[in-house]
């Protein structure tokens, strides 16, 4: 239930956000924050199991739900910026214009890190990728961490209300579980 609500509240707060008709002329500005929201917030959810993984593990069927939601995470990270294109009639520099381009920036590098985790998956039948596992999955956290980092200064619903206080949550626990997840833990097994 926990993981339920920790992805659902963010796409309430953004429906209920928005005015007038979701379907109408800003349709694909209206929907491409929802992808975002739901991205980063399974990402979270991705972050918070690391560091609960054998419990989990005892609980839940945590492969399929890692596959399930890591399938949901690519199909709405490659979404989100496409629909936001596609809204800006796919001129880039409106994006850098109307949304500020360090933030930009790092949205592009935390979405580069990002897919490595989806390119390694792919190609983890061969040994470089899967001899490297534990560090495509590090460098994909760091764009998990940078587009938190995007989504607070950029998000329209984040910067302000409840919702802000629970973005900040979710960042700061994602820090912490990665510290956690490829440092501590790294260090007390060996």
């Amino acid at each position: 239930i926990f993981g339920w609500l920790a992805v659902l509240y963010p796409l309430i707060v953004r429906f209920n956000s928005l005015d007038g008709d979701i379907f109408g002329p800003g349709f694909l500005r209206n929907i491409f924050p929802f992808l975002g929201l739901l991205a980063f917030s399974l990402l979270w959810l991705h972050s918070m199991s690391g560091v609960f993984e054998p419990w989990l593990r005892k609980h839940i069927q945590f492969d399929r739900f890692v596959h399930v939601t890591a399938s949901i995470i690519l199909v709405s990270i490659i979404l989100h910026p496409l629909l936001l294109l596609a809204s800006l009639s796919f001129n880039i520099k409106n994006v850098f214009l109307y949304y500020g381009a360090p933030y930009i920036w790092l949205a592009i590098i935390g979405w580069l890190l990002l897919i490595t985790y989806d390119i390694g998956k792919a190609l983890k039948k061969y040994e470089f990728f899967a001899k490297n596992w534990n560090n495509i999955l590090a460098i994909s956290t760091i764009g998990f961490l940078l587009t938190f980092f995007h989504s607070l200064a950029l998000g329209s619903d984040l910067q302000r209300g409840p919702l802000r206080w629970v973005w900040i949550f979710y960042g700061t626990t994602a820090i912490l579980a990665t510290i956690w997840t490829y440092g501590i833990k790294r260090f007390l097994r060996k």
